[in-house]
């Protein structure tokens, strides 16, 4: 890998960062917005929801004109616009405004995976993708080991709003790295005519089984995980009584374990097969899926070994997923395909947060019943994945 490479995807991987601990960072402040806003599970829900859904809305809109253009442009006009929505969650005095901030922060949101994921494929052939994505999926781990740690630091010192301030600050930085570092990917439109037919997108791919297929397993990958991921810290604080300070670990422990796990889980899945690794990992999911949805007061080395199970096979399982996902189009067609894909994948968070949230019910001492079949839920899912990966099958 070049030097030209390995900064294109350091870059693209700060801008995931950014994207994914604004996401994440809602999550273990789950207890203390709860608290503040006089609000309940299920209304906490709604605010993790409500970016998924309208980052959802905002990607299937992009799939109709992105590639029509430079990929660099379409990612600086949504990586902007998530900046400025950043900043209005920032001042967002109430639960309602917040709300709306979270909706606007989404809009923008929604365009940026489909076109960091673009750039990535049109960058590295398939032979060599899996081992890309590996390095871009670390931004999930330094989220994890510095986004929110780090941002659980802020709110403890300065409030909740501190953290987005960070994350909007940062953001302004990574923008200017975009624009000076980033090259123009312009290839999908030298390289024949680009989708312009205003439905030329859908009809593609609902006349393509193996696209399909492929926002399938996007839908079933994200209605696995994300029926979980957003009530790990609510259940640890309310069910077994783990300190809201010491919520941070878990993400901390995930995150290192991901940061070295993730490179290596790419190249496994180039060297050994993209669906014989995802498949492997998400059989092994099922044992810390299940151990943290019926989880029981235990040491605290307990509880951060599980989480840090629950990371690593979460990643194995996203890896070679994002990997196979990219290769049932051509350049062509991928901006989009992603831009759909992306749609379909923060449909499906939302639809999961939610669902997550219906199945919990809370006491009136704060005790969240039912997580068990939440994690049941999420085992029928990613079961539903590996039967659905099976037939996906790259076309490059």
């Amino acid at each position: 890998m070049s030097s030209k490479e390995k900064r294109l995807l350091f870059i693209l991987a700060s801008v995931n960062f950014t994207h994914i601990v604004d996401f994440m960072i809602l999550m273990p402040l789950g207890p203390q917005l709860m608290s503040i806003f006089g609000i309940d599970a299920q209304e906490f829900g709604f605010v993790v929801a409500c970016y998924g859904l309208s980052a959802a809305f905002s990607g299937f809109g992009l799939a109709f004109f992105a590639d029509r253009f430079d990929r660099k442009k379409v990612l600086l006009f949504a990586y902007i616009g998530f900046v400025m929505g950043t900043f209005a969650c920032a001042f967002s005095p109430s639960y309602r405004i917040l709300l709306i901030a979270r909706t606007i922060t989404g809009i923008f949101g929604g365009m940026i995976n489909s076109q960091v994921m673009s750039i990535v494929a049109d960058t590295f052939g398939y032979e060599r993708r899996a081992s890309a994505m590996g390095i871009i999926m670390t931004a999930f781990a330094v989220a994890s080991v510095v986004g929110v740690p780090g941002g659980l630091y802020l709110t403890n010192e300065f409030g909740w709003h501190a953290p987005f301030f960070a994350i909007g600050g940062l953001g302004l930085i990574i923008t200017a790295l975009v624009v000076f570092f980033v090259p123009n990917v312009r290839d999908h439109l030298e390289n024949g005519s680009p989708q312009s037919a205003n439905f030329e997108v859908i009809r593609n791919i609902l006349k393509d089984r193996n696209q399909l297929r492929a926002l399938g397993l996007s839908m079933f990958i994200m209605l696995g995980s994300f029926s979980v991921i957003p009530y790990v810290s609510p259940t640890l604080v309310s069910n077994i009584g783990y300190s809201q300070e010491d919520i941070y670990l878990i993400y901390l422990t995930g995150g290192i374990l991901t940061i070295f796990t993730a490179p290596l889980l790419g190249k496994l899945a180039d060297k050994k097969g993209k669906y014989f690794v995802f498949a492997l990992f998400a059989l092994m999911s099922f044992v810390p899926i299940y151990f943290i949805t019926n989880m029981f007061p235990a040491p605290l080395y307990v509880i951060l070994a599980i989480s840090g199970l629950f990371f690593i096979t979460n990643n194995g399982r996203m890896i070679p997923t994002q990997a196979m996902v990219t290769g049932v189009v051509t350049p062509k067609q991928r901006g989009g395909f992603m831009a759909v894909n992306s749609s379909v994948q923060l449909m499906s968070q939302a639809i999961a947060t939610s669902i997550g949230g219906a199945i919990l019910v809370q006491r009136d001492n704060g005790y969240l019943d039912h997580y068990a079949w939440v994690g049941f839920f999420s085992m029928a899912m990613i079961i539903s994945s590996i039967l659905i990966a099976k037939k996906v099958k790259n076309v490059e």
